[in-house]
């Protein structure tokens, strides 16, 4: 090799240089080196020079143009630029929610489910491809040789003739599209006639998804991206407050008795259902965040080493949650236990039991779920339930430990009312007592996850199943939170 056709790269640390690029399908457009800082001034000259040209090469007039809301996308030159383009039938401008990464094609077009399925199909339909084209004898004389050109299979074609198959099966949206066909041309020399040279040129149109439902999957992607902010700052605002009240609760002499340790066991099964969560959410979005530039990095996405960290994360957080509502039973039962007279000691072989109560029951369940899952359903980060069998064996657990706080909650009220009837004359506003003992009980023992448990995934759609999402998220994460400043920071003994 010639030297002087040579150029050392480095590994690390180097240069960089800034391009705009775009594409459409699996074609490319122009890619543009950018000098120095690119202002609107500047994005509006790639527009004319670039983008507009690009689009009408590759698909023709009225594409759809697509770009993210970046503020030189957005400033009123270029927008004013789209706009008139748009009227003048050149273009058409996507609609772009003002905050969603995690819809931009380049990074992640689809969600993880969905992704790993379209994969899996997608290697599944380029074997049966190159399988079917060993098997099946050649042509005689000038054409079109068979290929998979990543997108579609296709048969030997004719000089001259336009070769049309079915739309590929592993499209996510294949059941709307399965009566239409994907062409390509055959040129009279006997190659598949091509763009610039590179790109193979087809025609998906029949293929492609509707645009209106698009537009509503955004819209669902975006309400969902709210969800996990809004359950995001309620779990991370409950972990403040509950490392405060658990350091508070460890540390002063005189709070350490059996109730008070049953709370600190309480809080820390809080803190370690939000860490669980977030620390699951940092791994699931790293992993379907990881950059993808050959097939084999498809393939690495979706084998089970990629999922290790995150199938991890699923199981502990199944445990934490588990172990949460076990300890709202240890709080219930011990409360009843005080209440009724019961013969009550707080030496060490009583503490112990309810240790295994709140961290040694949700063993019992998850060890049987986590080995399921392994053996029948070992798919993207086990969040997936194509068996609700095997959820059951997560939730029936949870089932039984809201309907025990249930009953014991209400046992407790009843005695409270009663006592509060009986002192009714020293205490007149004992109606107001009653009410305040129930908003302090509900809390502690997770008697809103009541609400919820019963109305399961399976039997709530549409407005009503997002309702029932918001509420379950909302209380669930912002409860540690209440639970701390009910129970330590309001707490008469500490204060």
């Amino acid at each position: 090799m010639d030297s002087t056709c040579l150029v050392p790269t480095v590994k690390h640390g180097g240069g960089g240089m800034m391009v705009w690029g775009g594409f459409a399908g699996d074609t490319v457009g122009d890619l543009f080196k950018i000098e120095g800082i690119l202002n609107q001034h500047g994005y509006h000259s790639i527009l004319q020079r670039h983008a507009i040209p690009s689009g009408l090469r590759l698909v023709g007039p009225s594409f759809i143009f697509q770009q993210d809301n970046d503020p030189k996308h957005t400033s009123r030159l270029c927008k004013g630029y789209l706009t008139k383009k748009e009227s003048d039938g050149v273009l058409r401008q996507m609609t772009w929610p003002p905050q969603s990464p995690d819809l931009n094609p380049i990074e992640m077009s689809v969600d993880g489910k969905v992704l790993e399925k379209t994969i899996e199909e997608w290697m599944k339909y380029k074997e049966d491809c190159y399988s079917w084209m060993e098997r099946t004898p050649r042509p005689q004389g000038l054409h079109c040789n068979r290929t998979f050109d990543m997108y579609a299979c296709w048969p030997d074609g004719a000089p001259g003739a336009i070769t049309s198959v079915s739309c590929p099966y592993y499209l996510p949206w294949f059941q709307k599209v399965k009566h239409g066909h994907v062409s390509r041309r055959c040129g009279l020399d006997g190659f598949w006639v091509m763009i610039n040279g590179t790109q193979p040129w087809r025609n998906s149109s029949q293929c492609e998804d509707e645009m209106e439902l698009t537009k509503e999957e955004v819209g669902t992607k975006d309400l969902l991206l709210s969800f996990r902010a809004l359950y995001t700052v309620g779990y991370s605002v409950s972990l403040m407050a509950l490392l405060s009240s658990l350091l508070i609760l460890t540390m002063c002499r005189k709070l350490r008795c059996t109730r008070n340790y049953i709370h600190a066991n309480l809080f820390f099964s809080f803190a370690l259902r939000g860490i669980s969560v977030i620390v699951r959410d940092v791994l699931q979005e790293k992993r379907w965040g990881m950059q993808i530039i050959e097939v084999s990095d498809w393939e690495i996405l979706i084998s089970n080493k990629a999922a290790i960290g995150c199938r991890t994360a699923q199981a502990i957080m199944q445990y934490c949650i588990l172990a949460n509502h076990y300890w709202f039973v240890v709080e219930a039962v011990y409360l009843y236990k005080l209440l009724i007279g019961a013969v009550f000691s707080e030496k060490k072989n009583n503490y112990t039991l309810y240790l295994y109560l709140g961290w040694g029951t949700p063993v019992l369940f998850v060890i049987p779920w986590l080995t399921l899952k392994y053996l029948k359903e070992n798919k993207e980060c086990w969040a997936l339930n194509d068996n609700m069998a095997y959820w059951w064996i997560i939730r029936i657990p949870i089932l039984l430990a809201s309907v025990i706080n249930l009953v014991i909650f209400m046992r407790i009220l009843k005695m409270i009312l009663s006592k509060l009837r009986a002192n009714q004359k020293g205490f007149a506003d004992y109606k107001l007592r009653l009410a305040k003992a129930t908003l302090t009980l509900i809390p502690l023992f997770g008697i809103h996850e009541v609400v919820f448990i019963f109305a399961t995934d399976e039997q709530t759609s549409g407005i009503l199943r997002y309702i029932k999402v918001f509420f379950n998220l909302f209380f669930s994460s912002f409860q540690g939170f209440l639970v701390a400043v009910l129970y330590c920071f309001a707490n008469k003994e500490v204060t």
